[in-house]
């Protein structure tokens, strides 16, 4: 693979998942830092979906993105790259929790499906009082979520809070689609009954710019070739 600056990128934004990785196994190493841009978040709540600790969250990050790099060449193109990338991170993630010891086999993901309708209202806070307050049910909320087995809180949290379809969630975790709505119904079962009042925002689990940027130079600094070091 030919080399390239890690120049700016920006001007390449229009292009579509496929077309950069395709740039990328080209040699326009640089590119590949869009991909990074584009899927940290959903990367993030995946693996926090399993990872407690941030630094091991964002370790893992790294990990899926420089094996996504290394990796990248098998990935094929009647599937979404975020699917794809996605399986390396929960697999990674996975690994990681085995790690520690306090991992209950992937298998079990399989046996015990779920479904339901939206828990929670939402709600606009418009003074600093409600702003306040709301910040507080975002940390509750994320305190119920993190209470739920892995098994459901991955579903959850990429249904309910990414924004996932169905169909993907059942790729990235190999479960039909019977599965992902009967554990996403026991998930949603398991939350406290005092949050059914309260808003679920999609600024949960938020994986900032600053934390975006640092993740984002790490793994760029590690893909770049050591004559240009």
């Amino acid at each position: 693979m030919k080399t390239t600056n890690f120049a700016n990128v920006s001007g390449e934004k229009e292009l579509t998942d496929e077309a950069v990785v395709c740039r990328v196994l080209s040699g326009e190493v640089s590119l590949y830092e869009l991909l990074m841009r584009r899927h940290n978040q959903k990367l993030y709540r995946a693996i926090r979906s399993y990872l407690k600790n941030e630094q091991e969250v964002e370790d893992a990050m790294q990990d899926t993105y420089l094996k996504g790099y290394e990796k990248l060449y098998q990935f094929r193109h009647d599937a979404q790259f975020s699917t794809w990338l996605l399986r390396i991170g929960i697999n990674t993630a996975l690994a990681k929790l085995r790690e520690n010891r306090r991992v209950f086999p992937f298998s079990l993901l399989v046996d015990q499906p779920e479904d339901i309708s939206k828990i929670l209202t939402q709600i606009n806070f418009m003074s600093p009082e409600h702003i306040a307050i709301q910040q507080e049910v975002k940390q509750l909320l994320e305190k119920a979520i993190d209470s739920i087995p892995e098994k459901y809180r991955i579903i959850y949290t990429l249904r309910e809070v990414e924004g996932m379809p169905v169909s993907e969630i059942t790729q990235c975790l190999d479960l039909s689609e019977s599965n992902v709505k009967v554990r996403l119904h026991r998930a949603k079962a398991m939350l406290k009954e005092n949050l059914f009042k309260l808003s679920a925002t999609r600024d949960v689990f938020e994986f900032g710019n600053k934390r975006c940027d640092a993740l984002v130079e790490r793994v760029m600094r590690a893909l770049k070739p050591e004559n240009e070091l």
